[in-house]
């Protein structure tokens, strides 16, 4: 009796072609016009009365669905998954790992989370620097590890997750942790906190410190890497990616490096807030909250402005006087609470003018050199705003 033999049937991948960069970007440019002008459409009409007519109101809503699943695909086209970048942090931390006498075992997660071209080329930098400092400084030898009652191989876990329109990475090792009072002794010496006030820093304020340029708590500097050396570098690309960076320690069970990007580079979502008759956009992402106070309810102490939200002091900038309009005189003060430069501020402006999807455009040459312009869009009445960067505030 003759028995055909079992084959295996492996799924043909489906069909795909090859597009240049560019021809993307091109792409995606096109479908950033659609979706200003399908804005400037919808304005003109309401503008003129003509916007209650039930069938244009139907047709322009059936055109924002349109334009809606259009911008989906395009922004689809321009991801990549972060296995491109990922796939590589294992061997930079085997190779730290036996340059400094110690054992790694590396895990991976969510390295199939897709994430935007541009943003992932430069994300692999700040990745291996964070990997580096985990496995130089953050684990420990072998041998200090038996005697703390661990494994003798350390571990170091990799993991993206997704959080609505970004992409959480947490680097995570189950070392020491940081030194916060080694760090808290640096920054003294260095003049960046008064002696007199360094005892009482809460650990998630000292953690911050090693975000400063040139703040270590390594106690040699090494060729592979230094916990706080570069961190600041980290942080000004993650920032200027429109993400963040955090460090989270606990004393002898690690430390996390939890880096935060946005999906999508080109379509971004702001709120429209009026500064002394001018509209520029916040992104989204940087606002916890909008809150309203009486000017009275704002204080004035040592130069600087407070504001008590949720019953903590928060510092109070005047988001046209940092740059350089004339200070709102309203009596009452709206204020964005959003974060600057990792810290909990409170921008007050004028007004708030909503929110919307907005298409960010590259800044013209003569405009290039102000950093604290990160874009321009335009809106539906054709008027041109500028989309803030805002941790580069003066």
């Amino acid at each position: 009796m003759n028995v055909e033999p079992v084959r295996a049937t492996v799924p043909r991948p489906p069909p795909s072609v090859r597009v240049p960069n560019e021809t993307l970007d091109r792409f995606l440019s096109t479908v950033g016009e659609v979706i200003l002008t399908t804005s400037q459409l919808r304005t003109a009409a309401e503008t003129n009365g003509i916007g209650q007519d039930a069938r244009l109101s139907g047709g322009f809503d059936q055109m924002d669905r349109v334009v809606g699943e259009l911008k989906r695909r395009a922004l689809a086209l321009r991801t990549t998954p972060l296995l491109r970048v990922m796939e590589n942090l294992p061997r930079v931390a085997r190779e730290v790992a036996m340059r400094t006498g110690k054992r790694i075992e590396v895990t991976l997660a969510g390295a199939e989370l897709e994430l935007d071209r541009s943003i992932l080329d430069r994300l692999y930098d700040p990745l291996v620097h964070v990997v580096r400092n985990a496995v130089d400084h953050g684990l420990e030898p072998p041998e200090v590890r038996k005697q703390a009652g661990k494994s003798e191989v350390g571990n170091l876990r990799i993991e993206a997750t997704r959080e609505k329109d970004a992409i959480r990475i947490a680097v995570s090792d189950d070392g020491a942790g940081m030194n916060l009072a080694a760090l808290r002794e640096r920054a003294v010496a260095a003049g960046l906190v008064h002696a007199t006030l360094a005892d009482d820093l809460p650990p998630d304020e000292i953690v911050e410190l090693a975000f400063h340029p040139g703040l270590s708590t390594a106690t040699s500097v090494s060729a592979i890497s230094g916990r706080g050396v570069g961190m600041d570098a980290v942080r000004s690309t993650l920032e200027s990616l429109g993400g963040a960076v955090r460090l989270e320690t606990r004393p002898g069970a690690g430390t996390t490096a939890v880096l935060r990007v946005p999906i999508a580079a080109a379509v971004q979502r702001v709120l429209l807030v009026v500064l002394g008759g001018e509209t520029v956009a916040v992104p989204i992402s940087k606002v916890e909250r909008v809150v309203e106070l009486d000017a009275g309810a704002i204080e004035g102490s040592a130069g600087e402005c407070f504001a008590l939200i949720d019953k903590e002091p928060v510092l109070v900038l005047d988001l046209a006087q940092r740059l350089g309009w004339p200070a709102a005189t309203n009596h009452s003060a709206p204020l964005v609470i959003a974060e600057l430069r990792g810290e909990r501020v409170a921008l007050r402006v004028e007004r708030l003018s909503g929110q919307q999807d907005i298409y960010v455009k590259p800044l013209p040459a003569l405009l290039a050199s102000l950093r604290v312009l990160a874009g321009l869009t335009v809106l539906g009445d054709g008027r041109p705003v500028f989309l803030l960067d805002l941790n580069q505030l003066p």
